[in-house]
């Protein structure tokens, strides 16, 4: 498929990892807040991704995890899996898995390690290349910040161009309007799915930069939603009025609350029973809990209500 044509476009969040105050998963939130998500309007959504606390998830606990999303959102919506690691093996195996249980996307980030630990670029793209040939889905390189790994609009498009698979591109790195649009440019059709990211907080500008889908927070795609198909129908001022209506919230979530948003939303809205998030990370000071809450109920999103 093409950029012209994407078999994926619109709104996929990122789902969050339920735990409960121990810790353990929570298997039944996790399939309430599934039923949620889709009930607000994704057009698909994204699991085991970095606001899905994935660093904090055992091998084991992917594959349930996994397994419990996939069976139980069964084909209601596409599911992109990250599959995310540093070695190349362990990232087509994980991947080949996710594949054979049903996953429409796969995402990965480049191989990082730490603060220091890189590859250069060429090992970069027979990483990329060595995972296309073992999976027959699409790859969505993740560029965040998060990795340290700089990866040009140039080099993006050489592995659009040159490796099967890798053809969707989320991008949530300073500058992200211009890099979409330099990728489009020099990727063209090649560039299937140029995405926004970081919770929306560049959408509009990474909509006009010709943006085709946007993986944002779970728990308000009710908002966000509008926003991608009033911009898509060439209706810039309703796209404006409304990004402009949501923004608060969604400057909260990428700038104070972080990854805990989502699950402070469901908790609030009924959706899951424990928001807390996996030790040793903190939990939400309480008075920025209180301002997501308060900014969240002007608003009001199907999140706040759906449980309730």
């Amino acid at each position: 498929m093409t950029l012209s044509a994407p078999r994926y476009r619109g709104i996929y969040p990122v789902a969050p990892t339920t735990f409960t105050e121990s810790g353990a998963l929570d298997l039944a939130s996790q399939k309430r807040c599934f039923d949620f998500m889709i009930d607000s309007g994704v057009d698909g959504i994204c699991i085991l991704a970095n606001f899905s606390e994935q660093f904090l998830l055992s091998d084991d606990e992917r594959e349930v995890l996994t397994r419990t999303a996939l069976e139980h959102i069964a084909g209601r919506v596409p599911v992109i899996v990250t599959t995310t690691h540093f070695g190349t093996t362990v990232c087509a195996e994980r991947s080949r898995r996710a594949q054979g249980m049903g996953a429409a996307m796969l995402m990965v980030m480049p191989p990082y390690h730490g603060a220091t630990f890189r590859v250069p670029e060429a090992q970069t793209f027979e990483f990329y290349a060595r995972l296309s040939d073992a999976v027959s889905i699409p790859i969505m390189v993740q560029d965040a910040p998060a990795s340290g790994t700089v990866l040009s609009a140039a080099f993006l498009a050489k592995m659009a161009k040159e490796i099967e698979q890798v053809s969707y591109f989320k991008i949530e790195t300073p500058g992200a309007a211009s890099k979409l649009r330099e990728l489009i440019r020099l990727g063209g059709e090649a560039i299937e799915g140029p995405w926004d990211g970081e919770e929306a907080i560049t959408l509009l500008p990474d909509l006009d930069a010709g943006a085709t889908g946007a993986m944002t927070g779970g728990a308000f795609a009710d908002g966000i939603r509008p926003i991608i198909e009033a911009h898509r129908a060439g209706d810039m001022d309703q796209a404006f009025a409304l990004y402009q209506r949501w923004l608060p919230l969604i400057n909260v979530e990428n700038r104070q609350a972080g990854f805990l948003a989502a699950k402070a939303l469901m908790k609030e809205g009924g959706v899951i029973a424990c928001e807390a998030p996996r030790h040793p990370w903190p939990a939400m000071h309480p008075e920025v809990r209180k301002g997501l809450i308060a900014t969240a109920r002007r608003l009001d999103p199907l999140v706040l209500r759906w449980g309730k």
